[in-house]
């Protein structure tokens, strides 16, 4: 197993803590956000669309744009989304705030619409993606996709959705709580275990 990370306050966290230092709102991401179960439409939405972003990117740099990304995709709203056009691309490419790349501005403008089209289909997008959640790991943290992340990537795809692949998947279910993959001995791992089995499954 990768070592732990041990910051200042002594409480040990999963290794990839590490990447950020004294950075307090990537401990406080990984402590209450991470792995948590989440059945909000919106939320999900939005983890979606930021893991897509951070393809070739880090999770500290989306962490610390996400306010902007929010304000920009009106709080990743996904019926109001849906109704963005190429004017609005246009506003977002030129947002500083947020990473302007095209594609992948278009991919979330894409998958607001067959968000639309899924919900109208399936009840919920919580609904939905909890059918894929995942079996335990037996050595959480080093596996970068599993056979319920593909299973949801091949879907999704299926259903017209863009940058959704297995990785980016496997990551999207790590961090909605779909998999708790907090490492063996990091303080939050048991929390989330504790959440999880209070954790009503949509339907």
């Amino acid at each position: 197993m990768k070592p732990l990370y041990l910051p200042n306050d002594g409480q040990p966290r999963c290794p990839w803590c590490a990447a950020a230092p004294g950075d307090a709102e990537y401990l406080r991401y990984h402590d209450e956000e991470w792995g948590w179960p989440v059945d909000n439409d919106h939320r999900l939405f939005e983890k979606l669309s930021l893991e897509g972003f951070q393809s070739g990117l880090s999770w500290r740099t989306i962490l610390n744009k996400r306010p902007a990304f929010r304000a920009a995709f009106e709080g990743f709203d996904f019926e109001k989304v849906a109704r963005f056009t190429e004017r609005d691309v246009e506003r977002l490419v030129q947002d500083a705030g947020i990473v302007r790349h095209r594609g992948k501005i278009e991919a979330v403008i894409n998958n607001a619409q067959r968000c639309v089209e899924l919900v109208a289909a399936e009840g919920s997008l919580a609904a939905y993606v909890w059918r894929f959640e995942a079996a335990p790991l037996k050595n959480p943290e080093y596996a970068s996709e599993t056979e319920a992340s593909r299973a949801l990537s091949k879907d999704l795809k299926k259903r017209g959705w863009k940058f959704v692949g297995p990785t980016t998947m496997h990551a999207f279910m790590q961090s909605m709580g779909m998999l708790n993959d907090h490492s063996i001995g990091c303080t939050a791992r048991a929390k989330v275990e504790t959440a999880l089995k209070a954790f009503m499954r949509p339907t």
